[in-house]
């Protein structure tokens, strides 16, 4: 490649090119240009020649590189070349200084990144040590803000209904609770903020977030919990795309992964534009300058860096300037490893195919210029064999048509033939002689470099004797890769005989040059080992290996070279005509210690030409530069163009044109490419942390394959790459960008092992700035990750990105070694961890408090009436309300606080215990501290609290169940603490609530009706009830409000309680009292007191409470039975009253009521229970014995109006006189059956209502049996009474419908037949029996058709 600014003064020593750049690079800020470079210059303050620029463009970065840009950028910035020189310093204002200097800074960043982007050119294009893995894990598309509120809008717009998709209540509640959590949360919005959330942390977090949801649901018969669990993620899915057709965003989503993979070279060029921002045109000019798409010409570029990082090497260890080492030692360690870099280099770059031809590979591990490490020995052991340099050439030889065929006839076969020396024959098809035309092309393969071409015209013989056919004419081709490759007409050889003498073909040769052959053509040349005649010959450069190459001269129709030159060691140049040399126009030697080799072309292009490639192949350092190009720059008109100069020229004129030049034609030897790769990779990390992937630090491949090979080829030690990847990252990280900890640990171990000499890279060197940057890095990464692991809520929300958080603890172990052989002990590090948690709670609670603070503004200003007002009384009222706080608003605030705390504590336990899982014990204590901070304020709210009040108790539920249910919380420190404060509080409620439940019943019973709770309920608003006073707590009635039915509990409703709405009960004072001892001991049973001891004292003395209670409320119920039964009636109009009823169900109540309030479990099993049960039996019985007394007595009665009728009684007599009297005057009524009547009437009735309120079967079937025993002994006495008389036949029949009915009647209510036809039974009515037959003998019909026999009119008349 040609440079048009570099001069053959470049080819000193390379010590004294760089004592002369920094000479200049130092002396540059003052320096002003001349108008004559100026004006070439001048398009667009690009032009930036002088000195001072190449300097700035090859002094090895620092000073020298700055000094160049600075000087160089003055009167590039300014238009115009003949400007005179800046004003003076009074008349500059600091303004124009400000921004002079601005300017400087600027067009010295520009060419910094401009000579940079050349450097990563170059590794693109020709890379030979790395290539982009395959194998790094795929990033994720990340969710920007925009998108985040687009999927926000998106779930509240499935919540409101107004999509299409279908959905249950559970799904319904489980993307409700995600979108309040998640979604709205800070912590998701910080991370969006800070580049780490995909779409794909979002769908983990919500599936993560129902499989709890879906385990807890209870099993469907035919559908498995797997299937609606996909099922809800297909339908999350679905919410989460939105209206958007999945079809484009997979074919979207595809095409963006495919990019992540691999990148072609345009697309790292484009990349590597936008990095250094380089624009379009500038890339153009540089990559066409550079040659970018001539391997040939990078392979070379690659070799003059390799031999001139190897001369480095040689003067570092001359002069001594070594880098500050560790140890002294390492000074020649260092010398190796330079050297040893480079070999490593080379022998990848020789690695590289080449050709097929040619297998001879050199050992050139040792290649350098200094003729003084070239081993004589070595290098004829190497030499050049001819057979070594065999070429392979393609032909194709195409034959279009023939003219001058005049002496033929039209219709004659004419045909042509054609062959490469030494090959195989081909033949075109046949044709007229009229119309000789083929287009037929043949295909040949030769190994000659010169090979001959021959192509005859035939034409078919017409003689019948003729053995082959007649040959017009011939031409033989000799053509070279160079030839032209169109057809093109030959004139032929004609035979002897043919008439036509002027025959013409036109035909084309195109002869392909092999891939290991670099140049070709014909030149003069003279040497003193080889070609030592001058004359022209024939010469190819071959290249045999990246190393070895050759000019070989061909004679014609040979495959191996007459002679050859081996290129190793020589250096190229323009030189002047020869003296006594006649032939040849352009002059050019290639110069070697003891030999010189003059070459000569017949044009300057070729000259060029040649002189390029073989500067490609000899890699020496210095850059041959024609003398037509010296002149023009010389010339005062330099723009006149050289039309024998090749395209490259032209390249390298437009570049220089532009400024360009200075970039290309720098040594890559001369900059610290430590600095300039420490810039390209803050650059990379900037755009890749900036491109639409959650990369958390991780570059692409293509941008680590770009790195890797910048990094190999310029060597940058690996140890200073990571230490300055580790500040980046670290940066980026303390700035709030997500970073993965698996990254920096990479890094950081790297950078361990380097410090600590155990080579991860084979670099046993370590300098005292790596050591220091290490120490320095190794601070600020401990610094971070304790920031993390104490903010780890904040900077891993949700346990995103899955397992991050662990391994910045893994990472925390790293960094807390010492060296990177003795583990850190684990004491050590759980100390600061412990140290980082405590902080974590500390941080945790007070943003949890200001958040909760926050949140309760907004309630009380959405609450408060003049919350429609301006926002500055909204300000003013905020500030009012929270001056204002009552215990009650204190105390909601601290229950809402503790639904947080709770959740915070649920979170961590979901989404962060696993990262803890070997600091279980820590996470532990973190959550201890935690709920002390939070105890402190639930005291203050406590302490404020009136006494004897119970609002309270909501919060020692809410925080009790979660704490008992937590298996490391239970019982801990917050919890005893818990207990203690609640302790005294629920004794002290226990007792109030005895008192109360006493003197209710108590109160009650004095004033109790005994009507039944349904009737008392259906007239609800009519009635006043007693006021009960109760303590307030909650499901419990509030103090001074008139009691009406219990309130339900909502934590769990009786059993009982359905009984009000179907059937009568208790009266209103008992089911009060049950309802009261159940809510009592639900609520203490749903405290779930966690600590044993006290949580059995608790329920046994509620046992005891509820037996007390309910054996009070049987006794008086007892008493105010046997009252009631007193006041009541004994005659036959006696009727049943609904309080008796009441009574009998109270008891029934109490019975039911005891089995549950009454036992204790476990060992004291009924030991409350039975006492109270022997109680309610043996008060029941003696219910059933009053009652049964009350009936009796009423039989008696009708049994004492019949005794009247005993015969031989007075009023007997007088009756029957009276009756016998008045019979033979008037139709007198005989007695009826009145008696009877009025008492199968009662009976019937009492039994109805018995059976109809009394809600125990039981108890009605004992009353019953009691009752009809007890009436039948009655009957059976007052017959036995009267076995010597006769009775009277209104006695008999009023006695036996009354057995007759009552009979009837118990045995319709159930009363088994062993009752009813008991011995008494029978006594009576054989006894009747016998007074019926007495009486109808005697009477004569006077019975009136009433028997103890039984009839079917007899049921009739009692239907």
């Amino acid at each position: 490649m040609l440079d048009p600014s570099s001069s053959e003064e470049e080819s000193d020593e390379i010590l004294e090119e760089e004592s002369g750049k920094e000479a200049l690079g130092s002396a540059a800020p003052g320096a002003r240009l001349s108008p004559s470079r100026t004006s070439e210059g001048s398009a667009g303050g690009a032009g930036l020649g002088g000195a001072g620029a190449a300097a700035g463009a090859g002094g090895g970065g620092g000073a020298g590189a700055a000094g160049g840009a600075a000087g160089g950028l003055q009167p590039g910035s300014r238009a115009g070349g003949g400007r005179p020189s800046s004003p003076s310093p009074s008349v500059v204002s600091e303004k124009e200084k400000e921004e002079l200097e601005r300017l400087q800074k600027e067009e010295e960043e520009r060419k910094k990144r401009l000579q940079l982007y050349v450097f990563v050119m170059r590794c693109i294009a020709y890379p030979f040590n790395a290539k982009q893995p395959t194998d790094m894990a795929r990033r994720q598309q990340k969710i920007s803000k925009q998108q985040l509120q687009t999927v926000k809008d998106r779930f509240q717009a499935f919540l409101n209904g107004e999509t299409q998709i279908v959905a249950d209540e559970a799904f319904m509640n489980a993307v409700q609770s995600y979108y309040e959590v998640f979604l709205k949360s800070d912590r998701v919005a910080r991370m969006v903020q800070s580049g780490g959330c995909s779409a794909n942390d979002s769908r983990e977090v919500f599936k993560k977030h129902i499989e709890k949801r879906v385990r807890s649901l209870p099993e469907i018969d035919g559908l498995s919990k797997e299937t609606v669990l996909s099922s809800w993620m297909a339908k999350f899915d679905a919410i989460y795309r939105g209206e958007e057709d999945p079809r484009k965003q997979q074919a979207r989503m595809t095409a963006s992964a495919a990019s992540e993979l691999i990148l072609s070279k345009e697309q790292l060029y484009e990349m590597f534009q936008n990095i250094l921002g380089i624009k379009k045109f500038e890339h153009q000019l540089l990559y066409n300058a550079c040659q970018l798409d001539n391997p040939d010409e990078q392979a070379a570029q690659i070799r003059r860096e390799l031999d001139g990082r190897l001369q480095m090497a040689d003067q570092i260890a001359r002069e001594r300037k070594f880098p500050k080492f560790v140890s002294k030692e390492m000074e020649n360690m260092y010398i190796e490893e330079l050297k040893s870099s480079v070999n490593l280099l080379m022998a990848n770059l020789e690695s590289m195919p080449v050709s097929k031809g040619g297998e001879f590979k050199l050992q050139k591990l040792k290649r350098s210029h200094n003729a003084s490490i070239i081993d004589m020995g070595e290098e004829s052991e190497n030499q050049l064999s001819k057979s070594d340099v065999v070429l392979s050439f393609s032909l194709e030889v195409v034959i279009m048509e023939v003219q001058g065929l005049k002496s033929l006839a039209p219709n004659r076969i004419v045909y042509c033939t054609m062959e490469v020396e030494g090959g195989e024959k081909l033949q075109t098809d046949q044709a007229e002689a009229s119309k000789p035309t083929w287009g037929t092309q043949g295909d040949f393969s030769t190994t000659h470099a010169l090979p001959a071409v021959k192509v005859k015209l035939f034409t078919e013989s017409t003689g019948v004797l003729a053995l082959e056919d007649k040959e017009l004419g011939r031409v033989i081709l000799h053509p070279t890769p160079n030839s032209p490759k169109q057809s093109e007409w030959h004139k032929m050889t004609v035979s002897k005989n043919c008439p036509d003498q002027d025959l013409k073909i036109k035909l084309a040769v195109r002869m392909d040059k092999p891939q290991n052959m670099k140049h070709s053509g014909y030149l003069w040349a003279i040497g003193k080992n080889v070609w030592k005649r001058w004359k022209k010959r024939f010469f190819v450069l071959v290249q045999v290996s990246q190393y070895t190459f050759a000019m070989c001269s061909y004679r014609e129709k040979k495959a191996e070279p007459q002679e050859l030159l081996q290129l190793d060691g020589y250096t190229v140049d323009y030189t002047d005509p020869q003296p006594g040399l006649e032939g040849g126009r352009a002059f050019f030697n290639a110069v070697k210690e003891g030999d010189t080799v003059i070459f000569a072309s017949d044009d300057e292009q070729d000259r060029i030409l040649w002189v390029q490639a073989m500067y490609r192949a000899t890699g020496q350092s210095h850059k041959p530069v024609p003398p037509t190009q010296v002149q023009k720059l010389n010339a005062k008109g330099g723009n006149v163009p050289q039309l024998d100069a090749p395209i490259s020229q032209f390249y390298a004129d437009r570049a220089q044109k532009h400024g360009m030049d200075e970039f290309i034609s720098s040594n890559p030897c001369n900059f610290d490419h430590a600095s300039l790769f420490e810039m390209v990779q803050r650059l990379t990390l900037d755009h890749r942390l900036n491109d639409s992937y959650s990369c958390l630090g991780w570059f692409s491949p293509g941008q680590v394959f770009v790195l890797d090979e910048y990094c190999a080829r310029n060597g940058v030690r690996g140890c200073h790459r990571h230490l300055c990847y580790l500040r980046d990252l670290l940066e980026r990280a303390e700035n709030g960008a997500m970073i993965d900890p698996t990254l920096l640990h990479y890094s950081f171990a790297f950078c361990a092992s380097h410090v600590h000499g155990n080579r991860p890279d084979g670099i046993g060197t370590v300098t005292v700035e790596e050591k220091e940057r290490f120490e320095e890095i190794k601070e600020r990464l401990r610094v971070l990750l304790e920031n993390q692991i104490t903010h780890f809520r904040y900077c891993f929300p949700f346990g995103r990105p899955e397992g991050a958080l662990k391994a910045t603890l893994s990472l925390l172990e790293r960094v807390l070694m010492k060296d990177i052989v003795t583990p850190v002990p684990q004491e050590e590090v759980k100390t600061v961890i412990r140290k980082c948690l405590e902080q974590a709670a500390l941080v945790n609670y007070s943003r949890l408090s200001e958040y909760a603070k926050i949140e309760g503004k907004k309630r009380e200003m959405y609450e408060h009436p003049v919350f429609c007002l301006a926002s500055q009384v909204m300000d003013l009222t905020i500030q009012n309300v929270g001056r204002l706080i009552t215990p009650a608003k204190k105390l909601e605030d601290t229950i809402r606080l503790a639904e947080l705390v709770i959740e915070v504590l649920q979170q961590n336990e979901e989404h962060h215990a696993e990262a803890f899982a070997w600091w279980s014990d820590l996470m532990v204590e973190h959550a201890e501290t935690f709920l002390s901070l939070f105890a402190v304020d639930m005291d203050a709210a406590l302490e404020v609290q009136p006494p004897d009040t119970w609002d309270s108790f909501p919060l020692f539920q809410l925080l009790n169940d979660f704490l008992r249910t937590d298996y490391n919380l239970c019982n801990g420190k917050f919890h005893k603490h818990l207990q203690d404060l609640f302790a005294p509080l629920v004794v002290r409620y226990v007792d109030l609530m005895e008192s109360s439940i006493a003197q209710s019943i108590h109160r009650g019973f004095e004033r109790e009706s005994w009507e039944p709770v349904k009737s008392l309920t259906s007239n609800l608003p009519n009635v006043n009830l007693p006021n009960v006073n109760l303590p307030k707590v909650p499901n419990l009635p509030v103090p001074n409000i008139p009691l009406g039915i219990p309130q339900m509990p909502t934590f769990s409703a009786p059993s009982w309680m359905a009984a009000i709405y179907d059937a009568d009960n208790g009266s209103g004072t008992s089911e009060d009292l049950f309802w009261k001892l159940d809510a009592l001991q639900t609520f203490i049973r749903d405290l779930h007191w966690p600590e044993e001891e006290f949580g059995k004292h608790l329920e046994q003395r509620l046992k005891l409470m509820a037996s007390d209670m309910i054996e009070s409320c049987v006794k008086r119920t007892r008493i105010a039975f046997e009252v009631k039964l007193q006041k009541t009636s004994r005659s036959t109009d006696f009727r049943v009253p609904q309080s008796i009823c009441t009574m009998f169900n109270v008891m029934v109540d109490a019975k039911a009521q005891s089995t549950k309030l009454c036992s204790m479990e476990m060992g004291q099993e009924h030991q409350y229970h039975s006492k109270i049960d022997e109680l309610i039996e043996e008060t029941v019985k003696e219910m059933i014995t009053l009652l049964v007394a009350k009936f009796v007595t009423i039989l008696e009665g009708v049994l004492a109006k019949l005794s009247r009728y005993d015969e031989g009684t007075l009023f007997s007599s007088f009756l029957s006189f009276t009756v016998k009297a008045a019979s033979k005057y008037v139709d007198v009524p005989k007695p009826g059956m009145d008696v009877a009547d009025a008492y199968v009437t009662f009976v019937r009735h009492s039994q109805d209502v018995l059976r109809d309120k009394v809600n125990e079967e039981m108890y009605i079937e004992r009353l019953f049996d009691q009752w009809y025993n007890s009436s039948m002994n009655v009957i059976c006495t007052w017959l036995t009474d009267r076995m010597d008389l006769q009775l009277h036949i209104y006695q008999l029949k009023t006695l036996i419908r009354m057995v007759k009915k009552t009979y009837r009647d118990f045995r319709l209510q159930g009363v088994l037949d062993s009752t009813l036809n008991s011995k008494t039974y029978e006594t009576i009515r054989n006894r009747l029996t016998v007074e019926e037959a007495t009486a109808s003998v005697s009477e004569g019909g006077g019975l009136q058709g009433i028997s103890m026999k039984d009839s079917d009119e007899e049921d009739e008349e009692d239907d």
